[in-house]
């Protein structure tokens, strides 16, 4: 399948009959399941419509739930994932198991191979579960937007028997525009006063004033602001709620509490606000890092991170809140201990939330890094976008052809002026370098963020025979264009 039906496909609901092909003995295809005994041993988990309230208002959306009632899953690390996946959302769609390295057969991505999961069909997905982890799941099209997303939780024996309390948030945006007219609207967009813009070409030519991955000051004189924000969305939400009515967490007075921090977000990025409670950083797209002190954590798309805090024993609420990038705009959840008066907190704030950088990226330092070896095969991907069409790619894409049990290093090269979250199915790789530079640690993760004009390489070993998505994780930069696949050679 060329990349370009693929991209049709995120849009579309129509079936479409082919695939590329793929060196793969004996495909473990997703199986249908044709009654109760076919599925009797796995987990049910049932594609849903919902109503929710937002400022006030109803609004239908997607839910990914278990017969009890329950959002997500919690599944224990080393174990088994076998879950029966029943679609009664009334549109075909599929689900991508983000943070997980299942098959490449069983990956969710429509036709990558598996076709669409038709309204009242059911489908079985077995493989192991793998380690431990903060991840998640959801819909790899424009159904992402209407909430079709939920919590996957990977826990260890480790984790059970810690003294301390798991808080799963699931932050979102939320728009009552249908996700195609958002996009339509951001294909007819004409930004700086009507002017087209082309950043990619306009980036490329300003090459030679970069130094180190970040452009000079003199040449930044005068250019575009980096953009940060396609979309104003209605709401932003953690767990399904505003701001203005939030969760509330019930904590235990001075207990230790464990954030599992999803950005669920199709196209926002956020800093995670923790207040004057100093915590822990210690894991990022599920995989553990050396503990990093702070109150403030970036994340963008598709990561998630892991946060220990020491409640202190003031019986005080203690919000926890996730600032929208270069805007006011905030969502959150509270901690709250019995008796705890728990204050009114308005969904602006006074100042706009951080911008996401590399800052706290170069500080982190992997628990479990990948075996030191030399890469094998070096390639390198250019990051570049068309404002005036909204068209976004990946220069270099098609070239990313591997060999089984090879090391691969990538170096992304963003020549746009809006940064990208970049998500690679089916594996884990290690951050090694940004702007140039090698990193002595380097955190093992899922997604990453390439900020403009700013490079950034990871390597990874290849072990997971397919044909994997590497792609940004902002949903209409995907859907737009910003999309590739690593692909495995057949053996000679």
């Amino acid at each position: 399948m060329k990349r370009r039906h693929f991209l049709g496909r995120l849009l579309s609901g129509a079936t479409l009959v082919g695939s590329a092909p793929i060196w793969l003995s004996a495909p473990a295809w997703p199986q249908p399941a044709t009654g109760p005994s076919s599925h009797a041993k796995a987990r049910s988990l049932t594609i849903s419509r919902r109503v929710i309230d937002v400022n006030g208002k109803a609004a239908n959306v997607f839910g990914l739930v278990q017969p009890n009632g329950r959002h997500g899953l919690t599944l224990d690390a080393n174990g088994q994932f076998d879950v029966a996946l029943s679609n009664e959302g009334g549109k075909p769609t599929l689900i991508h198991w983000h943070g997980l390295a299942p098959p490449w057969e069983m990956d969710g991505v429509p036709d990558n191979p598996a076709g669409l999961l038709m309204p009242s069909e059911t489908r079985r997905y077995t493989f192991p579960v793998g380690p431990g982890g903060t991840h998640w799941m959801h819909a790899p099209t424009l159904q992402e937007q209407n909430l079709l997303a939920a919590p996957l939780i990977v826990r260890t024996a480790e984790d059970l028997k810690r003294d301390e309390q798991e808080v799963v948030v699931l932050l979102h945006d939320f728009s009552f525009t249908p996700a195609e007219e958002l996009l339509a609207k951001l294909k007819g967009a004409a930004p700086m006063g009507g002017m087209p813009m082309d950043h990619g070409s306009m980036m490329r030519g300003m090459t030679g004033a970069m130094h180190g991955g970040h452009m000079s000051g003199a040449a930044m004189s005068g250019m575009a602001a980096m953009d940060l924000n396609d979309i104003e969305y209605d709401a932003y939400l953690a767990n399904d709620r505003t701001l203005d009515d939030p969760e509330i967490v019930a904590v235990e007075n001075g207990g230790r509490v464990r954030l599992r921090i999803i950005n669920g977000a199709t196209a926002t990025a956020f800093t995670i606000d923790t207040g004057p409670i100093v915590g822990q950083l210690i894991a990022v797209d599920g995989q553990a890092i050396q503990p990093v002190a702070g109150s403030r954590f970036p994340i963008s798309m598709g990561q998630r991170l892991d946060i220990r805090l020491e409640l202190p024993r003031t019986g005080e609420a203690h919000p926890v809140l996730a600032l929208r990038e270069g805007s006011n705009e905030r969502t959150g959840v509270i901690l709250a201990p019995p008796g705890a008066t728990v204050s009114r907190l308005a969904s602006r704030g006074e100042d706009a939330g951080p911008v996401i950088g590399l800052e706290l990226e170069r500080s982190l330092t992997a628990i479990a890094p990948l075996q030191k070896r030399p890469a094998v095969q070096h390639f390198t991907l250019t990051l570049t976008g068309d404002m005036a069409g909204y068209k976004w790619q990946i220069e270099g894409g098609d070239a990313l052809s591997v060999k089984l049990g090879d090391r691969v290093e990538i170096v992304m090269q963003n020549m746009s002026m809006m940064a990208h979250p970049m998500h690679l199915h089916g594996h884990h790789f290690q951050v090694v370098g940004i702007a140039g530079l090698p990193l002595r640690g380097g955190a093992v993760r899922d997604t990453v963020v390439v900020p403009p004009m700013t490079s950034l390489a990871i390597a990874f070993d290849a072990d997971n025979p397919g044909r994997w998505p590497l792609h940004c994780h902002h949903l209409y930069h995907m859907a737009s264009g910003m999309m590739s696949f690593v692909r495995y050679r057949k053996a000679s």
